[in-house]
């Protein structure tokens, strides 16, 4: 039992390095779209905010669900009353920004 425990803990910590690595990309790629949209001086900069927010917002929700995949196999494996707390407060956040950000795209 104790080596299922060891797999368990290192998948969950995979998919929570999963998760950073793609909130650290995607902010990298909005900040660089960013970055050019103000150099580049357009006329339609707010569009183009709105447009690197949405992509931001995207990898944001997709982080998201790595990183509830390894809260849901951390809890599967110690299930305490804190550790389905903080699940379902990730699960909530998530929800809402999953549910703005599909409003948002279908406007554009």
């Amino acid at each position: 039992m104790d080596m299922f425990h060891i797999v368990i803990n290192v998948i969950s910590f995979f998919l929570s390095i999963i998760g950073a690595a793609i909130t650290v990309w995607g902010i990298l790629i909005s900040l660089v779209e960013f970055i050019k949209k103000e150099f580049s001086c357009k006329d339609d900069c707010i569009k183009t905010n709105e447009l690197v927010r949405i992509k931001l917002g995207s990898y944001l929700v997709l982080a998201l669900e790595f990183f509830i995949a390894s809260d849901i196999i951390k809890t599967i494996i110690t299930p305490t009353w804190e550790a389905l707390g903080v699940l379902g407060a990730i699960v909530v956040v998530r929800t809402v920004l999953s549910y703005f950000l599909t409003k948002d795209l279908k406007k554009i």
